[in-house]
């Protein structure tokens, strides 16, 4: 696809001067890209093969503080190094940002040199690797939820983030008139992703104001979350260069709809699909029921991958679009899986509780680890739902605080079995530290609604 190149592509553009910077990046826990600038000619000749990060990089909260509690590093342990060792399949173009190349990496340990086992990109890696050795491709698709505002980010950010303002006025779900006034913006989302080969298929408008939605089309899954933190980084970028923010919270304001990131999956066994039966009146193999039957089952416990912050809860309302109910269904919105495609090859599963600020290869992981859990332990599905999840009394709850969600992945047997207690672990103390760092602050809330009438 256009927009990847090899090295010898970027020895050719350097010598033109087309390139001059390469960004070299990783994942950290959040879902954000990290690392440095390299002068292209500097990379080609000393980081093409490693450069160096901090540690902290992956035992760090939101606000880069260094909280304490991690097995990982720590101040004791001195916050050494880990090697960044680049993945040269995923050198690519960055159009929006000129004389620009981007290189994604794994992160090795210094002194083992061994994978880190809790790097984002190396969960995902494990859970493939689960997956083929049960002879299965695992294919991902996700969809980007977002919304863009009137004004960039740091003029929301100096105005104390209280002139929020969407760049619409009305909801412009599927709205042509009102999309075409966001063209400015997504037009070169689109092209420009293209262009460093991120194969985008559409943008929209969403149910809200001024919320726009990007979908990518399905690749294999550590393909598909790379193109997912790609695009979310061009998104905020190119966004910023047209003087709006685009934000990725998914609960910005309580009367709001909030922003999802749904999860389609599906494996591939010899290049056949391998969720499909034409035999079966949904079309669905028996493969794929007790995956469904697995991610059902081990929803309470991956529930910190698909919500990681206090905020990620807010957005699990009756009538928003999100889900409140761990059920399956056939191609109903209101049930926190939907059956996509029956009648075709292209069946899958869809998950929509993972909200827009998810990391993508964590959710991607999670899922995979309990879709394939349900596979190992012959899992039998029962019966899809049908009708209005919201108001079904008999139906398993999301968890709906990160409290809750904490808890359950702590407790979690089949995530210790499938990813190792230290990512366990380590993923659990990130969930306590953003609750904690929310229990003390006093919100403006707690000060409207008491500072008078208490």
């Amino acid at each position: 696809m256009s927009g990847l190149l090899t090295r010898k592509d970027l020895e050719q553009l350097a010598e033109t001067g087309e390139i001059d910077t390469v960004l070299v990046c990783l994942v950290d826990m959040q879902g954000r890209l990290m690392g440095k600038r390299f002068h292209v000619t500097n990379f080609l000749e000393s980081a093409w093969d490693e450069t160096h990060c901090c540690n902290y990089l992956l035992a760090t909260d939101i606000e880069m503080d260094t909280p304490d509690g991690y097995a990982a590093t720590s101040w004791e342990a001195g916050y050494g190094d880990y090697v960044m060792k680049p993945d040269p399949t995923t050198l690519r173009r960055v159009p929006w940002l000129e004389g620009t190349a981007l290189i994604l990496c794994d992160l090795i340990d210094h002194l083992t040199h061994e994978p880190v086992p809790h790097s984002p990109r190396q969960i995902l890696k494990a859970q493939i690797a689960r997956a083929e050795a049960l002879g299965f491709t695992p294919y991902m698709a996700t969809e980007l939820e977002f919304f863009l505002f009137e004004k960039s980010f740091d003029e929301i950010r100096r105005g104390g983030f209280r002139e929020l303002d969407p760049i619409s006025g009305y909801n412009e779900d599927y709205h042509i008139l009102q999309t075409t006034k966001e063209e400015h913006v997504m037009r070169p989302v689109r092209n420009l992703l293209v262009a460093a080969g991120v194969p985008v298929e559409n943008t929209k408008g969403e149910a809200e104001t001024g919320q726009e939605e990007l979908n990518i089309r399905y690749a294999d899954a550590l393909l598909a979350a790379d193109h997912h933190i790609i695009a979310k980084q061009a998104v905020k970028e190119i966004a910023d260069q047209q003087g709006h923010a685009a934000t990725f919270m998914p609960k910005w304001r309580h009367d709001k709809v909030g922003s999802a990131a749904h999860i389609h999956q599906s494996l591939f066994s010899g290049g056949e699909a391998a969720f499909h039966d034409a035999e079966d009146p949904r079309t669905m193999s028996g493969l794929l029921k007790s995956y469904i039957a697995g991610l059902l089952k081990y929803s309470p416990d991956m529930a910190v991958f698909l919500a990681p912050y206090v905020n990620s809860y807010k957005r699990f309302l009756p009538g928003t679009f999100a889900p409140t109910k761990i059920a399956w269904s056939v191609d109903n919105r209101t049930a926190g899986y939907r059956l996509v495609g029956e009648g075709t090859k292209g069946v899958r599963i869809e998950c929509r509780i993972p909200g827009s600020d998810m990391n993508p290869y964590l959710a991607c992981a999670a899922q995979l680890a309990a879709g394939l859990a349900g596979i190992e332990e012959g899992l039998e599905l029962a019966d899809p739902v049908v009708g209005d999840v919201y108001g079904m009394d008999d139906v398993p709850e999301i968890p709906h605080t990160l409290r809750a969600a904490t808890e359950t992945l702590r407790n979690s047997q089949m995530l210790r079995a499938a990813m190792g207690d230290w990512v366990v672990d380590h993923y659990t103390r990130a969930a306590e530290v953003e609750q904690e760092a929310f229990d003390k602050v006093v919100t403006d809330w707690e000060i409207a609604r008491g500072f008078e009438r208490a």
